[in-house]
């Protein structure tokens, strides 16, 4: 009998020591961080597009913190610097699956980052969400690839539609050797035609070059040309539109969404005045109409990165609040992070509002947006302005 009551006494002990570890335990695990992989442009020749996206993704990782996390959770954001390298952003996102055991990525700020990325989150079935605009991303559909910035097609095909408005249908092209460059000049090359446009001059430009003048004489002295086409980023574009003043060409020039930030103004100085490109919505968005579905979400944002970091708001910033609030959203709705789970909600995100648009994925689009995610911007007076 005593040794039946030593026994019991020992199986109680032993669950009530399980029922104490658990309950140690149990706080524990539930406030283990949600892991925000990133690897972005901070530094070099596209720190342009990675530093607002960077300073964008800590802002809000420590506003929904504030606010209590996801699911009762923190986030946790872990970010590397691939200065627009392709080997890098590789070396970094391996990093973020194998060792940081991140739950999702968000980043890539250049199409050539993100392509080399690609066979990584693939094969590691996570979820990445891509900040760059190439439409190759998610043409075809990558099963755990999605994007947020519009692509370089729909930047074609919407200053098309401003062109043909204005009845410019001869131009020419100019365009930079980079992954972007080469994806939106291929683009425009192909839609073209759809919009009764025609090429009739195309010149390209290293990334490298600090002098355009030679291809823009070519294109100035083609018979026609009644309009001309920078598909490009970063500082060349600059260069491109300084050049362009230099040698008088008076047809209109546009640019891509490449260089929608103050930073493009800024490095071209007045010869930017007049110059027009499809962008979203974000640097007019105290010119949109209160009807606008987007103008509350884009006055916040400008509203809060604005006064935090001292400085103008950027496209590209957009494009990880878009990221970031996709993903968020997804693991509500999910009730997880199981990234399967995450990656099928992110999929099925329909209505969301976000800074470059509204967001209505599917299996056959993962990143979601038509043409209307696009407005058509001029530069006057030093500034941005939406054209009616």
């Amino acid at each position: 009998m005593k040794f039946t009551q030593a026994r019991s006494s020992f199986k109680l002990g032993l669950a009530a020591g399980a029922a104490a570890l658990a309950l140690i335990a149990g706080p524990a695990v539930a406030k283990e961080p949600i892991k925000i992989g990133s690897f972005l442009s901070v530094t070099g020749g596209a720190s342009f597009l990675g530093d607002p996206e960077k300073k964008t993704l800590e802002l809000y990782v420590d506003k929904i913190n504030a606010d209590g996390g996801v699911l009762g959770r923190k986030l946790k954001l872990i970010s590397y610097d691939s200065a627009g390298s392709a080997e890098k952003a590789r070396t970094f996102a391996k990093r973020l699956i194998d060792e940081d055991k991140v739950d999702v990525i968000i980043g890539g700020s250049t199409t050539g980052e993100t392509m080399a990325v690609i066979p990584l989150v693939e094969a590691a079935h996570i979820p990445f969400i891509s900040l760059a605009g190439a439409v190759v991303i998610t043409e075809p559909v990558k099963k755990w690839v999605f994007k947020t910035p519009q692509t370089d097609r729909m930047a074609c095909e919407r200053t098309f539609v401003d062109m043909k408005a204005l009845h410019l249908t001869k131009i020419a092209l100019i365009s930079g050797n980079g992954g972007f460059d080469k994806s939106m000049r291929a683009q425009c090359l192909d839609v073209a035609k759809n919009y009764g446009i025609q090429v009739i001059a195309d010149e390209t430009y290293g990334d490298k070059d600090t002098d355009m003048t030679a291809q823009l004489t070519k294109i100035k002295n083609t018979p026609g040309v009644q309009a001309v086409l920078n598909a490009g980023f970063g500082a060349p574009p600059a260069i491109v539109t300084k050049n362009y003043r230099q040698l008088g060409i008076t047809v209109p020039l546009y640019q891509s969404f490449g260089v929608a930030s103050k930073e493009y103004i800024k490095l071209s100085g007045g010869a930017a005045e007049g110059v027009r490109l499809a962008a979203g919505a974000l640097l007019v968005a105290d010119s949109l109409p209160k009807s606008d579905p987007q103008r509350a979400v884009l006055v916040a944002y400008k509203h809060e990165y604005e006064s935090h970091y001292k400085s103008s708001v950027a496209t590209f910033g957009g494009h990880a609040w878009d990221g970031l609030m996709l993903y968020v959203n997804a693991v509500k709705k999910a009730g997880t992070t199981d990234k399967a789970k995450v990656r099928d909600a992110i999929e099925a995100t329909h209505g969301f509002v976000g800074i470059d648009g509204v967001f209505n994925m599917s299996p056959t689009d993962h990143m979601g947006l038509n043409l209307s995610a696009f407005r058509m911007l001029e530069i006057k007076n030093g500034d941005w302005t939406l054209v009616k």
